[in-house]
């Protein structure tokens, strides 16, 4: 297999470097003989949420592609869905290097990126330059300067940027990375937020005679009160569904091994569990009806039927994929 091949030059040296490698390969690549690299035929499973069909449910995760460079590439991969983003308005260096850490026996990643993106009009560009046609969501963010009592206007103003261009929007409030972006989790603040959110969203409706679900994505670092809490707040405010969930700040089964006490979020299969029992949670507080995006820790079919059995509607895989490769979307949705 090619991947696995692919995989030992890349995990050779620095991760962001590998990134970086990788993503340039895909965008420079995808439209050339050299795409059958990573092309694959995946099944039709189609499911409809949000009102939005997709062609199966097992979708890419924000982070990997923030500024939408590599649409297309992953497109033949044959995801279900991409998500792009975390775009900010204006562009960010994003924190220190190095901002990323292989944890390589646990199957898992420390990042500690800090939204770095090139902003939201080079995003727009990308993804109207694009000729991939499924769908796609555009996750945004605000920018580390902005405080967080005028966080909103950040968000609404990607959202007037990404609207056209999106089939559903998230709304980030849940990476560690970010100082004190996770505090909007919570109280008044999340209720403002999302009030804020739902009445642009409403506008531009009207606005583009377009209706655009938006999405929440959260922590798995809450206790079951925090999560009933957050619950409330996404039906009161008549959000469109939610992904659960975003990296931890736990270490919890990586204690020891190198690179495990590196500040940032971890993700991979040692969230697997954590991110499942939130994403139980949320599911028992919302209602059957909710539509709710499970990710963490999804590396194989097993993995990916569990977050599915605790109230899952659709998947996105991250660490998984950086393992795995694109074989695990097809791995998945021929499971299913």
């Amino acid at each position: 297999m090619f991947y696995p091949f692919a995989r030992s030059l890349m995990f050779a040296c620095d991760a962001e470097r590998a990134h970086n490698l990788a993503l340039g390969t895909l965008k420079r690549c995808a439209h050339s003989p050299l795409a059958m690299a990573w092309r694959q035929d995946v099944p039709a499973r189609p499911v409809t949420v949000a009102g939005i069909q997709f062609d199966n449910p097992v979708g890419l995760a924000a982070g990997l592609d923030k500024n939408a460079d590599c649409i297309d590439a992953f497109g033949q991969m044959g995801f279900g869905f991409i998500e792009v983003g975390t775009v900010t308005p204006r562009p960010q260096a994003g924190n220190d290097k190095p901002r990323i850490f292989r944890l390589p026996k646990a199957e898992a990643i420390i990042n500690r990126m800090g939204f770095n993106n090139k902003g939201v009009d080079y995003l727009v560009h990308n993804v109207k330059q694009a000729s991939y046609q499924g769908v796609l969501g555009i996750n945004i963010g605000k920018n580390k300067d902005t405080p967080n009592e005028q966080g909103k206007d950040d968000y609404v103003h990607c959202m007037r940027k990404v609207y056209p261009h999106a089939s559903y929007i998230t709304v980030n409030i849940s990476s560690p990375n970010t100082p004190g972006l996770r505090e909007l989790q919570y109280g008044d603040a999340l209720d403002e937020l999302l009030q804020t959110v739902r009445n642009e969203q409403l506008d531009l409706q009207a606005q583009y005679d377009k209706y655009v679900p938006v999405f929440v994505k959260i922590a798995p670092d809450m206790d079951q009160a925090e999560v009933q809490q957050v619950a409330l707040a996404l039906l009161r405010n008549k959000m469109d569904g939610a992904i659960a969930t975003n990296t931890t700040l736990a270490r919890t089964g990586v204690e020891g091994m190198k690179h495990a006490e590196e500040a940032g979020g971890l993700s991979g299969l040692p969230v697997q569990q954590k991110s499942t029992e939130v994403l139980q949670q949320l599911r028992q507080a919302v209602g059957k009806d909710f539509p709710l995006i499970g990710v963490g820790g999804i590396v194989d079919a097993a993995s990916a039927q569990a977050k599915l059995a605790a109230g899952a509607n659709l998947l996105q895989c991250y660490t998984g994929f950086i393992y795995r490769g694109p074989a695990l979307v097809k791995t998945i949705v021929d499971s299913l």
